[in-house]
Parts: C-alpha cells; sequence; structure tokens
C-alpha cells in the first residue's frame, strides 16, 4: 500500500487552484445542465434549447462556445443538406459525468428543493 500523500500547505494550494479552475467554469449559470443534457449523445442547439427550459440562445451558444474552447464538448458540422450543427461530450466531458452525478445526488439530499 503506497504511502499517504503528506498533507501540505504546497499540496493544498495545487488542489485548491485545480479545483478554482474547475469551478470557474462549471460554476457559471447552465453549464453543468448543458453538460449533463449531453451525456446521452449528440445533441442540435435546438434540441438543446428545448430540453433546457429557461435558458436564452445568447446563453446557451455562450456556454457551447465556453465548453468546445475547454475541451468539453466538440461542435460537429455534417455538411449536409441541409448542413446541421450538433454537440457532443468529448472524452474529457465523459469524464466528468460520474462528478456530476455525485454533486446531483449531493444536491438530492442535502439542499432543499426550491
Amino acid at each position: 500500500m503506497p504511502a499517504p500523500t503528506p498533507h501540505t500547505v504546497a499540496a493544498c494550494m495545487r488542489r485548491d487552484e485545480a479545483l478554482t479552475r474547475a469551478f470557474t467554469l462549471l460554476g457559471k449559470r447552465w453549464v453543468g445542465v448543458v453538460l449533463a443534457s449531453l451525456r446521452m449523445g449528440p445533441a442540435g442547439f435546438r434540441e438543446l434549447s428545448r430540453a433546457i427550459e429557461g435558458v436564452s440562445d445568447s446563453v446557451l451558444s455562450d456556454r457551447l462556445s465556453a465548453l468546445t474552447k475547454e475541451g468539453l464538448i466538440v461542435r460537429k458540422v455534417d455538411e449536409g443538406p441541409p448542413v446541421a450543427v450538433s454537440y457532443e461530450l468529448t472524452e474529457a466531458g465523459q469524464a466528468l459525468m460520474p462528478a456530476l452525478e455525485q454533486i446531483s445526488q449531493w444536491a438530492h439530499e442535502h439542499l432543499p428543493p426550491r
């Protein structure tokens, strides 16, 4: 069995920096819902817009762009005709799904419904 990692200020700071980077992206409204909406497979913009009640088209577009830039989703264009654009999770996005499921379960158990 490997020795436990020493609890040092430097080690905590590295973990805190990673958590800060993660929540800088994931803490934006709608990001988690967009990612969760793609967990079952690719979807087009209109499908996502209809599935995510309350998100505006401009915010959805912004979130899709940010998630694409960060490598969590990929934008695919089918030249058609007609031209069709879809979004799907990358390997990095798929790797995030278990953590999102755990956060969802935690919220279900510990946060009162609104």
